[in-house]
């Protein structure tokens, strides 16, 4: 019997460890070459901008937490990307990536045809439902039940158009989630427009404060007619945000988010955070033709874990 002894020290054995270690060493190689040749402002480097907005984006023991910054940490690292991170506000994360001062921003950033002249939308790492944050027991089945109710969300969000146009309302935008909540909690507010998961994170964190999880029912194709800016209250695409100067690294980044929809891991990832993967991971029929000859090609599908 040959001794394991002479085989660790055989020159086969070395000459294969020297052959793994050049195509490790190879791979790495080509990685790192890869993600030089992606349009980041730092070569290697993915700037990222976001606001403190959990369950979807933090910063804590400088790591990026939450569920947009566990599926970006994903995609960097299959582009072998290191992640630099910035916080600041949500008008300042979308303005930091249109004046190319980050290569991207994340956290339940909704995709709208104003915003994508301005920069560029991956494909949706999720959808959002339209989830709103009720004060007391009454309901709010549809738009019409929130007529001449106080509406509020926080400037910038895409609701803010939507409750401007409801009939004798009281709309009110907010610097921050944290006030919608407070005015909710007292009574000040009746319904408050606000990412779905940040609701319920909110009401996991604060049982105390008096406000449930409410979903509207979407309004009709004869009330958007009426009241376009209506368009927001229905279920809506999210994306990761980036600069027009970067169109390699959009693309690189939406093809790590569709393999992550066909291999399971954002399913995981959505259900790690609170979500329903078929309430987030499914499109609403309608959503591809709003980016279709938009910023995107008239054959585009938007992804789903139904397909």
């Amino acid at each position: 019997m040959i001794s394991n002894d002479i085989f660790a020290h055989s020159p086969f054995r070395r000459g294969v460890a020297a052959i793994l270690g050049f195509g490790f060493g190879l791979f790495a190689a080509i990685t790192a070459a890869q993600a030089e040749d992606l349009e980041t402002l730092k070569p290697g480097v993915l700037q990222v901008a976001i606001e403190a907005y959990m369950p979807y984006t933090a910063l804590k023991d400088d790591k990026l937490v939450g569920l947009d910054s566990d599926i970006l940490d994903a995609v960097a690292k299959k582009l072998g990307l290191k992640i630099e991170t910035v916080v600041t506000d949500f008008p300042g994360m979308l303005a930091a990536v249109q004046s190319q001062r980050a290569d991207i921003t994340i956290g339940g950033i909704a995709w709208s045809d104003a915003r994508q002249k301005a920069g560029l939308f991956t494909d949706p790492p999720y959808y959002s439902p339209p989830a709103m944050a009720v004060h007391g027991e009454a309901s709010y089945p549809d738009v019409k039940s929130l007529e001449g109710k106080a509406l509020g969300t926080v400037t910038g969000y895409v609701w803010a158009k939507s409750i401007a146009e409801v009939p004798k309302a009281d709309a009110r935008t907010y610097p921050t989630a944290d006030s919608v909540f407070s005015d909710l909690s007292s009574g000040r507010l009746d319904v408050g427009f606000l990412d779905p998961l940040l609701i319920i994170y909110q009401q996991q964190q604060r049982p105390d404060m008096k406000f449930r999880v409410a979903y509207l029912d979407a309004p009709t194709a004869e009330q958007v007619a009426a009241h376009p800016d209506y368009k927001y209250f229905q279920p809506y695409m999210t994306g990761f945000y980036l600069p027009k100067q970067a169109p390699k690294l959009t693309q690189a980044i939406s093809d790590q988010i569709d393999a992550m929809y066909k291999d399971g891991s954002l399913a995981t990832l959505v259900t790690k955070w609170g979500g329903d993967p078929k309430q987030f991971l499914v499109p609403s029929p309608d959503m591809a033709a709003q980016r279709r000859g938009v910023d995107r090609p008239q054959t585009w599908s938007p992804p789903s874990i139904a397909n």
